[in-house]
């Protein structure tokens, strides 16, 4: 018996799987998303690209124009047949009058059909024209969240009616946009100059000035209860946050090989053009990061940043129904950097020390923080007195701070409470000062100016010392 030979592949599969591309964006990345049945009962496959999510069947089939009907002219195509004498003049005279509009109107049909093709024509084009002026932003070197951000703008802006060739058309689309704050025009009319500058081109903007508020910052033990209550990647993840004050494209980015266990260190590669960092974790922070699969170079995976914060964003949004709490749906990723910097600057005062523990290179991002600590009975202390170097390293190790001496007995204190914690709590510290930070405790009390090397950085941070015995 002869073997059956195999069958023929179809030739419009075999096209897919050799250099099919997104239409939309031209990508490669694509899924297969189920089939799609032809009236002629043929069977076509879909694709869905990956990365701008377009959905479009392969190859194309021609499909006919539904403006194709039968010309009303053919007067053959009606009977008078069995008509009676009222029905007849009727018809001559839907026909005289469908012929004359024709005629008038130059085969209105098919300008239709025409009209809907240059639509067609034109979306394709303003497409054509975003995706090029993102590939424009990633070659002058524009971070990734940065691009989509603005592409998703001007996106915006031509789905409300405006043309991004006619300046004054933008200007129009902005100023109806009544319930837009300040900081969404704002980034509307510095996306919408991006592009002209591809283009060579500049406009005259709106007047615009965005109002700058206080970051929310929330108690930390609303902060415990988002860690407990979410998924382990992401609990991971804001734990890390919390404690390092990290932005979240930084911990989004970090590799194992970032990671020092035996140390617990961890060290951050900049992103915006921010100082690297190097941080001392916590032990907890370590194990839940150490208990994250390893199946990816990063240590959260191979999952988009965007993936992460939705994931988050549900698990929040549980959290703060079940607790009762709605203040939970105001913490972010970026709540967490402003908290952290919040209790720094309580804790040192020292506004050059929390400059390089955020990795700013500017002052002025920071001293927003000065604003944020004047909370009342922030200036409760809990007091203690030592006699002996052992009673002095006790007190030290528990985080009190000399104060002076009086009749040879020495004075320490601790503040009762911080902000982002109830007054009456147990006092929190942080628990993660960055390497090379965190006072020496076997040294003499004295106030002296030290240089330390921190993330490259050279700088001088006074702190007190004890004397070694």
């Amino acid at each position: 018996m002869s073997e059956q030979a195999p069958a023929e592949k179809p030739a419009f599969t075999i096209e897919a799987e050799n250099g099919l591309r997104c239409p939309e964006c031209g990508s490669e990345r694509l899924y297969k998303d189920g089939l799609r049945y032809l009236s002629n009962g043929q069977t076509v496959q879909r694709y869905l690209c990956r990365d701008c999510g377009f959905r479009f069947s392969w190859p194309r089939a021609e499909r006919r124009s539904p403006h194709e009907a039968k010309n009303l002219k053919s007067q053959h195509t009606i009977t008078y047949d069995g008509c009676s004498s009222r029905v007849l003049p009727l018809l001559e005279c839907s026909v005289e009058g469908a012929m004359s509009v024709e005629e008038k109107t130059g085969s209105g049909l098919i300008n239709a059909g025409a009209a809907e093709a240059s639509q067609r024509s034109q979306t394709a084009d303003i497409n054509g024209k975003l995706v090029e002026f993102a590939w424009w932003m990633k070659k002058q070197g524009y971070s990734d969240a940065t691009i989509e951000g603005r592409v998703q703008i001007l996106k915006r802006l031509v789905r409300l009616g405006a043309n991004l060739f006619d300046p004054e058309s933008v200007k129009d689309v902005i100023a109806r946009q009544g319930n837009w704050s300040e900081g969404r025009r704002f980034n509307a009319i510095v996306a919408y100059t991006t592009f002209l500058q591809m283009h060579g081109l500049s406009w005259q903007p709106p007047r615009c000035r965005p109002i700058r508020k206080l970051p929310f910052i929330p108690l930390e033990a609303e902060i415990d209860q988002l860690i407990a209550g979410c998924s382990r990647k992401v609990g991971a993840f804001l734990q890390l946050l919390k404690e390092t004050g990290m932005r979240s494209g930084e911990a989004w980015r970090l590799k194992w090989i970032d990671l020092d266990l035996a140390n617990n260190t961890i060290r951050i590669t900049p992103e915006k053009g921010s100082e690297p960092r190097i941080f001392k974790i916590s032990n907890k922070l370590a194990a839940m990061l150490n208990n994250l699969p390893k199946n990816s170079e990063r240590i959260f995976g191979s999952s988009s940043l965007r993936t992460i914060r939705r994931l988050f964003q549900r698990q929040r949004q549980r959290i703060a129904q079940k607790l009762g709490n709605p203040r939970l749906l105001n913490i972010t990723f970026h709540t967490l950097r402003h908290w952290k910097a919040t209790m720094e600057y309580h804790r040192t005062k020292d506004i050059l020390y929390v400059m390089k523990v955020l990795g700013h290179k500017n002052i002025k991002n920071t001293l927003i923080y000065t604003q944020l600590v004047n909370f009342p009975g922030e200036d409760e202390f809990i007091c203690k007195a030592a006699r002996t170097v052992e009673e002095a390293k006790q007190l030290i190790e528990a985080g009190f701070e000399y104060v002076c001496e009086i009749e040879n007995v020495k004075l320490f204190r601790k503040r009762k409470w911080l902000p982002g914690q109830n007054p009456g709590s147990a006092p929190v510290y942080s628990e993660t000062p960055p390497v090379g930070l965190e006072p020496t405790t076997d040294w003499l009390t004295a106030s002296r100016s030290t240089s330390l090397s921190y993330g490259g950085a050279l700088f001088s941070r006074r702190f007190e010392f004890c004397r070694r015995i």
